[in-house]
């Protein structure tokens, strides 16, 4: 399947004017760029991208789309000041099966075409994503309407009467779009609205419910600034742990937005933070109070940035498998090179031999609560009904650390982790057994 991209309009609503909305940078990519690794993710690797206004500096920062591992072909709008339609109507001769329908300057959730693709679609039927949720960030006054009767679109446009949903500008087409918008064009509407409501009008236009997924239509600078906002509300998680939520999460992601101005990379990020949980664990060996204070400022600030790779991995579109699971592997030889160090410095100081059981009880938790995490959250989390209780996860336990180490209290800081590490690691057990045995 083919994705076609109208990215052919000037953008006059925008304050900087002369500028090519499309390449209007955000987070580090320009908007097109988010569109094309948007689809990508659905699986989607050929593209049309219909250009007109400044079309050179669109070929010349795309290229033929090598870079993302696409391939891209581009047509030329000559008709570029008229209407949205005759872009799409430009790209008839190049289609000839079902497609994706995007514009340039729409951000959406990846989910959303996933399920979309899934649509079975009679050859002269077409479908148009709505959302029936009125999102604070979203400009319905300037939005396109639709009505909406038993999943069928009735009626589109500005200003259509007792309206039920909004035109996100994503679509899934047969090229029964282009003879719909011919017959526009011919009754003197040359916007893809009015190809709609022919469509509409044969009872050929479906409505696929978007349901809670984010879109945005960055139409000026408003709403620039409300995607800036969006994207970076999509970072929380719904797993964060309340360590995560109240402290570190706002601190990484303001880290975040800085080092995107760099070329530093997520997984470099991840081998920053386990180098400064090496050094963490080294001034616990030495485990005199004043290293034990650097020490857990160290795992705190470790347990901050261990935030912004992820951060910056889901805000330029380069989250990979690899990625996440190199990520999970040095927190765990962190994790435990961290308690090593306490242990051993703790032992060295006081001679006292119960700092390795505790210690070892401590690692043990530690490791189960991190495999528990990935099982609990990844397959069961989102039917299970206990959600609201409190995430005992690695942002707890660097915390208690850091703590720990403020108040010189490391024997009884690895035996809290030791017992609260395991409690949990059993709970989730018989939290998932109650529920799927």
């Amino acid at each position: 399947m083919k994705a076609l991209i109208l990215a052919a309009g000037q953008g006059t609503r925008q304050k900087n004017n002369g500028a090519t909305k499309p390449l209007i940078h955000l987070f580090g990519l320009s908007l097109i760029e988010r569109v094309i690794l948007t689809v990508k993710r659905s699986g989607i690797k050929e593209f049309q991208i219909v250009v007109g206004y400044n079309h050179e500096k669109i070929r010349e920062h795309l290229g033929n789309g090598l870079k993302f591992g696409i391939e891209i072909d581009y047509i030329f709008n000559d008709e570029w000041k008229g209407d949205n339609g005759l872009s799409v109507l430009k790209a008839r001769s190049f289609i000839h099966e079902p497609f994706i329908l995007l514009m340039a300057d729409h951000l959406f959730d990846d989910k959303i075409l996933s399920e979309l693709r899934e649509i079975t679609l009679e050859k002269d039927e077409c479908v148009l994503c709505v959302d029936r949720n009125r999102h604070k960030y979203l400009d319905i006054e300037d939005a396109t309407k639709v009505i909406i009767e038993n999943g069928m679109i009735k009626d589109i446009g500005k200003q259509p009467n007792h309206y039920n949903g909004i035109d996100t500008g994503i679509f899934l087409c047969t090229p029964s779009i282009f003879d719909a918008l011919e017959e526009s064009v011919c009754n003197g509407n040359e916007s893809l609205s009015g190809g709609i409501r022919v469509l509409a009008k044969h009872g050929k236009m479906k409505a696929f419910d978007i349901y809670d997924k984010y879109w945005i239509d960055i139409d000026n600078d408003n709403a620039l600034k409300n995607a800036e906002s969006l994207l970076i509300e999509q970072l929380k998680k719904n797993t964060d742990g309340p360590i995560s939520k109240i402290f570190n999460r706002p601190i990484s992601i303001r880290i975040s937005k800085l080092l995107l101005k760099t070329g530093i990379t997520p997984n470099q990020i991840s081998l920053l933070t386990f180098i400064i949980g090496i050094f963490a664990s080294l001034f616990f060996y030495v485990g005199e109070y004043l290293y034990l204070v650097v020490g857990g400022i160290l795992v705190q600030v470790s347990s901050i940035i261990d935030g912004c790779d992820g951060e910056i991995a889901r805000l330029k579109l380069e989250e990979t498998k690899y990625g996440g699971w190199f990520d999970a592997v040095l927190d765990r030889y962190a994790d435990a090179l961290i308690i090593f160090g306490m242990v051993l410095g703790h032992w060295t100081l006081h001679n006292d031999i119960t700092i390795w059981t505790i210690g070892f009880m401590a690692l043990m938790g530690s490791f189960l609560n991190s495999y528990t995490a990935g099982k609990y959250d990844a397959m069961f989390r989102k039917n299970i009904k206990d959600v609201n209780r409190i995430r005992i996860g690695r942002d707890v336990r660097l915390f208690l650390i850091f703590i720990g180490a403020l108040s010189n209290q490391i024997l009884i800081t690895l035996a809290i982790i030791a017992i609260i590490t395991n409690f949990e690691s059993i709970r989730r057990l018989i939290v998932l057994k109650h529920e799927y045995v």
